[in-house]
């Protein structure tokens, strides 16, 4: 090799050795099963088509996305909230996804993953109502009513942030779902329902003009998924979320399940 050979051979490797040295290849699994469970009743993360029957939205498509890219093969199934994160510690299933909120008393049953969706709590009510524009004048709109699912951050955020820290208090209305609790909102039932910004903007755009968001942002909260303790999964999943970050793979789910799908066409 000649010397402007070497010196061009060298050059290329000085600039190349950078991309080489931080390229990452994501793990591969082998195409072993993994269970992932969720409630299917928090759209447009995960819920069932009305017309279809189909399992369907945001985490669903990640965690598609990310058994493909880790080369294993999922295997849904379904659990309600409130037995989800305990059966999930007991490993009677390797992921939870289901919008869950990290938190240091989840933790504490729990492994989460990295950050998948970062979300604000506000305040869903029907597009007519003008008794109150923000959770101080909730609060002191004395006969109102909350729809919440008892153990999520929503119903946490309506006791410690809206009403008066009192997690007996009359003034929460409790449902076993998500869903149900919009639903009574919409009825009249409840006059106010706490839900992150995102989801939020999802019902609003697919009411009809029926809802609308109020007041400011009640607080920042991180999504992750869940795992038992010390489980296999949680490394690989997390560099496949970076992956997903990193290609815009996320933000374009965020549109297509947030922005343009209109639940129910």
């Amino acid at each position: 090799m000649t010397k402007s050979k070497l010196v061009l051979a060298g050059l290329l490797a000085v600039i190349l050795a950078p991309a080489v040295a931080f390229a990452q290849t994501l793990p591969d699994l082998g195409g072993k099963k993994v269970v992932v469970v969720t409630e299917n009743a928090y759209p447009p993360l995960q819920f069932v088509d009305p017309k279809t029957g189909e399992q369907m939205g945001w985490e669903y498509d990640a965690m598609n996305e990310i058994a493909k890219r880790l080369n294993f093969q999922v295997e849904y199934q379904n659990a309600s909230w409130d037995a989800m994160i305990q059966a999930v510690s007991d490993d009677q299933y390797n992921i939870g996804m289901n919008g869950i909120t990290i938190n240091d008393e989840r933790k504490a049953k729990v492994d989460f993953s990295d950050p998948y969706m970062r979300s604000e709590q506000f305040m869903l009510v029907r597009s007519d109502e003008s008794r109150f524009t923000d959770a101080a004048t909730f609060g002191a709109f004395k006969d109102g009513l909350v729809g919440a699912q008892a153990g999520t951050t929503p119903f946490y955020t309506a006791v410690y942030s809206v009403l008066d820290g009192n997690e007996q208090n009359p003034r929460i209305k409790l449902f076993e779902t998500f869903g149900a609790s919009v639903l009574a909102l919409i009825s009249g039932d409840v006059d106010v329902v706490l839900t992150d910004g995102t989801a939020g903007k999802g019902y609003v755009e697919n009411s009809g003009g029926g809802l609308k968001l109020i007041g400011g942002p009640l607080g920042t909260e991180d999504f992750g998924f869940i795992f038992p303790k010390g489980s296999e999964f949680i490394q690989p999943v997390n560099a496949a979320i970076a992956d997903l970050k990193k290609d815009g793979t996320l933000d374009a789910l965020t549109k297509k399940w947030f922005l343009d799908y209109k639940l129910g066409e």
